[in-house]
């Protein structure tokens, strides 16, 4: 058996090409990044929280 894809613990669609990610609230958060959606793919996961973002673009597409 394949193994199965995980997904992104959480995603968000954005409007932006270029997004930043603080892991969250308080003390459970992570320094602040700044990711760049590459215009091909569509999305971006962050490197510390996995959180992916997806541009509004890709939103209905499959990843």
């Amino acid at each position: 058996m394949p193994p199965t894809p995980i997904d992104a613990p959480e995603t968000e669609i954005v409007s932006q090409w270029r997004v930043a990610c603080d892991g969250g609230e308080g003390a459970l958060g992570h320094p602040r990044v700044w990711l760049s959606i590459p215009h091909d793919k569509g999305w971006v996961e962050c490197g510390y929280c996995d959180k992916r973002f997806v541009h509004e673009d890709f939103a209905d597409k499959p990843k």
